[in-house]
């Protein structure tokens, strides 16, 4: 039996009027993500810093259930056990007040990773704000936010950050507070830069033409287009971060044992090269697969979402 003209008429208006579904309204961003994840996974130095990362995170976040001697990060002593080699009861061997080296390293991964996203975090949000600023209003406002920006990365970070410690007196706090005063600089030339070529953007001139408001256009139209630029350089400064607080805390201006800091241990494990090797040799290397996990991950973001590194 052949359907009236009025079912066949309804029909589409209906289907018109069907409500979207998540996966229908996001469909090209879901494509696109797809093709990202894609991208990322055929990278075998991406996937490896991804594990590297992850790995740490979880002794981060779990390390203090994970390891066997917990009380060693508050400076137990067990003099009977001290200077030990690795072993099957202590992995990594212990340090010169008996305490086990692998519950230090396990548990300091909590304080290292601290370190490194309160650094960055501090820097992006001084930093981005600031970029965005400069470069979307120009003139005499971009002049000043640039000069003042140039005054911090005309002095090495390192050594700006050695006075600031050396003022301010050793510590981990006092340690945090001048890496993120001397790391915002760059998050100010670099999203200062991508927003004087996003601001001449079409959909940018179109917002102000039907006279949305500058905070508006900065927070939906600026902000998001420089997303990936800073996600990238945040995923890489991470390692940075946490090997310059190291540094600090190897010349004795950082972390103060006995907390659980590789830089800190590190330290005190010089005096005991070369005999007691394993003191300095696993903290390092904690420290080493740090820095190369964020810096493999931000190497990979970098090339799936800069399209000018995927054409190189």
């Amino acid at each position: 039996m052949a359907s009236s003209p009025m079912n066949t008429s309804i029909q589409p208006e209906t289907e018109a009027l069907r409500p979207l579904t998540f996966r229908e309204r996001h469909a090209s961003q879901i494509r696109q993500w797809r093709l990202y994840s894609h991208m990322f996974r055929k990278s075998f130095s991406s996937m490896l810093g991804l594990t590297l990362v992850v790995l740490f995170l979880l002794l981060a976040a779990f390390g203090p259930l994970l390891a066997p001697y917990p009380e060693a990060a508050s400076g137990a002593i067990n003099m009977s056990a001290k200077l030990l080699p690795p072993d099957s009861t202590c992995w990594f061997g212990t340090d010169e007040m008996g305490a086990d080296i692998f519950s230090r390293v396990i548990i300091g991964a909590r304080t290292s990773l601290w370190i490194g996203l309160v650094i960055t975090g501090i820097a992006a949000i001084v930093g981005v704000p600031l970029g965005i600023v400069a470069g979307y209003h120009g003139g005499w406002i971009r002049a000043v936010i640039m000069r003042f920006t140039e005054l911090f990365l005309a002095v090495p970070g390192l050594a700006l950050a050695l006075a600031i410690v050396a003022a301010l007196g050793p510590g981990i706090t006092n340690c945090v507070l001048a890496l993120a005063i001397v790391w915002w600089p760059g998050y100010v030339r670099l999203v200062e830069a991508k927003t004087l070529s996003v601001k001449e953007e079409l959909f940018v001139e179109s917002a102000r033409s039907i006279g949305a408001r500058t905070p508006w256009i900065l927070w939906h139209h600026i902000l998001p287009n420089c997303l990936s630029p800073i996600i990238v350089k945040m995923s890489m400064d991470m390692g940075m971060a946490i090997l310059a607080a190291a540094s600090l805390g190897f010349i004795g201006l950082g972390a103060q044992p006995p907390a659980p800091e590789w830089g800190a241990m590190i330290s005190v494990a010089r005096t005991y090269m070369p005999d007691w090797w394993w003191y300095s040799l696993f903290p390092g290397a904690a420290i080493f697969l740090t820095v190369l996990g964020f810096n493999l991950l931000g190497d990979g973001l970098r090339d799936i979402l800069d399209p000018r590194s995927r054409d190189r």
